[in-house]
């Protein structure tokens, strides 16, 4: 697994060391950029979609836990590197992955960068398994994706779903939206059990909320909300065949 990467490090001679042994021992690390000190290692970690950030703990103007509770939220694990033990507990109180000790030893950089693709790998199989839509006939529930992790939402209090490219918007009964970085064939699969029916190429609905049926070669259907949405022709039967 590649991990991208920054080095946080005041010492030029320091991030020097770490560049070189991570380039021959783990060259997995893609390093994206390197900062000597907190203001410089907030704009790599703004700028940049980082798995990994190697973190010395005394910095110009701040440390290493000064640079984290700017960042608040993050999803980039973190590998402490310091020539002082006496922060460890502080490190693991900041749920940091590794701790390295200066000078840094080859094996145990290797051990850190494996255990960080370690939970990285787990955290990409739990992805996989949520970003997938999945019902549940006796609990109503779907799993959408969000950057953070994943969302859980009633089936009932779905309206429709709409194509937007590679995305689908989602409409709650409640007036809000959700964006999701699925196409709309994805829901149509995994709602296909939950009173869902395609009634257009761009849009799904809840038959559930359909309160009326206005006649035409596709026609449309009026949702509880006053949404009116036009059915294809060829979609007719199917949405048709929920109301015999």
């Amino acid at each position: 697994m590649k991990l991208n990467a920054i080095i946080v490090e005041d010492e030029e001679t320091s991030r020097d060391i770490l560049r070189n042994y991570l380039k021959k021992y783990c060259p997995n690390v893609a390093i994206l950029g390197e900062a000597a000190n907190v203001d410089e290692a907030l704009v790599l970690i703004r700028n940049n979609k980082l798995d990994l950030v190697f973190l010395d703990v005394e910095m110009p103007y701040g440390n290493a836990f000064d640079l984290l509770d700017k960042v608040g939220d993050r999803t980039f694990e973190t590998i402490f590197v310091t020539a002082y033990n006496h922060y460890a507990m502080d490190a693991l109180n900041a749920h940091a992955s590794y701790y390295l000790m200066k000078p840094i030893s080859i094996d145990e950089l290797i051990k850190a960068v494996d255990y960080v693709v370690e939970i990285k790998t787990k955290e990409e199989a739990l992805q996989d398994e949520v970003l997938v839509p999945k019902t549940n006939n006796v609990n109503g529930k779907i799993t959408i994706p969000q950057q953070d992790g994943f969302e859980v939402l009633e089936t009932a209090n779905i309206l429709y779903c709409k194509a937007d490219d590679n995305y689908t918007q989602i409409y709650l009964n409640n007036n809000k939206k959700k964006l999701v970085s699925k196409t709309l064939k994805y829901f149509e699969d995994a709602l296909l059990d939950s009173g869902f029916v395609r009634v257009h190429k761009s849009y799904l609905v809840n038959v559930n909320e359909v309160v009326k049926y206005v006649k035409g070669k596709g026609g449309s259907v009026v949702l509880s909300n006053g949404k009116e949405i036009m059915v294809s022709a060829s979609k007719k039967s199917d949405l048709l065949s929920y109301f015999k």
